[in-house]
Formats: C-alpha cells, sequence, structure tokens
C-alpha cells in the first residue's frame, strides 16, 4: 500500500523535481525534455511524476512561476532596501541585471519562451503579474516624487525593454562581459532626462 503523503511531503518532491525539470529543459530546451527522464533524474518511477504534476506543461509551468516570483522578490527587496526614488529605481535595475546573469537558464525559460494557454495555470499568471508589477513600482515612484513625467506603465515598459534588450544581447554572446549593465544604467539615464517635466 503506498504510503500517505504528507503536505510537506508533496512540496519536497515537488520542488526537487522543478529543480531538475529547471535544469534540464536549460539544457535541452522543454520539447526534448520527457516525463521519463525526469524521473529518471530524480531515481523514481516514470508514473511517480504524475503523482504531482498533470503532464510536463504543468511542470514547466510551475518552474517558470517560480522563477517569476523569485525575480520579483529580487526587484522588491531592491525597492525597500533604498531610501528615495531615484536610488530605488537604480537598485531596481541593479537587481534585474543581476538576477539574470546569476541565473540565466531562469531567465530563458521566463522571457524567451512562451507556453500555449498559459491562462490554464493561475499560479504562473500570477507570477507573471507580478513580475510586471515590480517593472512600474519603482517607475510611479519616481512620477510621484517629481522626477520624471508621464505614464508609469508606459515608461515601465521601455525601461523593461530596455533592460531586456541589453541583457539578452550578452547573454547571447553578442555583447561583452558586463556591457549590459553599464549599458543599462546610459539607457535609463538618457529615458529619464527625456521624461524629466518641462523637458
Amino acid at each position: 500500500m503506498p504510503r500517505v503523503l504528507s503536505e510537506t511531503d508533496v512540496a519536497d518532491f515537488r520542488e526537487r523535481l522543478c529543480d531538475a525539470a529547471e535544469r534540464l529543459f536549460a539544457e535541452r530546451g522543454p520539447d526534448a525534455v520527457t516525463m521519463r527522464q525526469l524521473a529518471s533524474e530524480l531515481g523514481v518511477s516514470p508514473m511517480t511524476p504524475y503523482r504531482y504534476f498533470a503532464d510536463k506543461e504543468d511542470i514547466l509551468a510551475a518552474v517558470r512561476a517560480s522563477g517569476f516570483n523569485r525575480f520579483a522578490e529580487a526587484l522588491e527587496t531592491a525597492y525597500a532596501s533604498a531610501a528615495d526614488a531615484r536610488t530605488r529605481g537604480s537598485a531596481v535595475g541593479e537587481a534585474y541585471v543581476t538576477f539574470a546573469f546569476e541565473h540565466p537558464h531562469t531567465y530563458k525559460l521566463m522571457f524567451d519562451l512562451n507556453q500555449p494557454h498559459e491562462e490554464k495555470y493561475p499560479d504562473l499568471v500570477a507570477a507573471a503579474h507580478r513580475a510586471r508589477g515590480s517593472q512600474t513600482d519603482y517607475v510611479k515612484a519616481l512620477v510621484e516624487a517629481g522626477v520624471i513625467a508621464g505614464d508609469p506603465e508606459e515608461i515601465g515598459q521601455m525601461m523593461w525593454a530596455a533592460a531586456h534588450g541589453a541583457v539578452g544581447l550578452e547573454l547571447a554572446g553578442k555583447l561583452p562581459a558586463g556591457t549590459a549593465r553599464s549599458l543599462l544604467r546610459h539607457m535609463n539615464g538618457a529615458i529619464a532626462r527625456g521624461l524629466r517635466p518641462g523637458a
């Protein structure tokens, strides 16, 4: 008779499976990874993962949701650690780049991959929404402080596009190591100057 699993048992196994999946998805691409390979990675029977996840898409959604939440947490922590709107903006930008280069596989799974029917995975939708919010909260503070003027959502998207572009190019080897960090500072500075009240 199978052992009855506690909530802790389930959570621990899901976490181990997601860790293995993230590594394999990054190394081989999600399409090349099978449930059997994931089970083998953990030394369990091929059917065991199905006790915790419906299928591979469910695992991929969980991996990506975890990535978005960790990313958002890093940016939220940076935001909370700074004393004023200007330094918050700089801290968030620094945290963005740091996360991307410390967790490049996670970053790519988050942003370079689109899952069909993402709306079927509410945890993923919520995590992605949280990450998106982390891109605009610091901009709202800059607008409220009178440092820049404009629609915080639109400006946040511009800043995010600049950050993602610079990071993506460096991760792809199209820019020398360290370029994204300095390029992002210059781009954000130029955007901010153009958005100053009365500019």
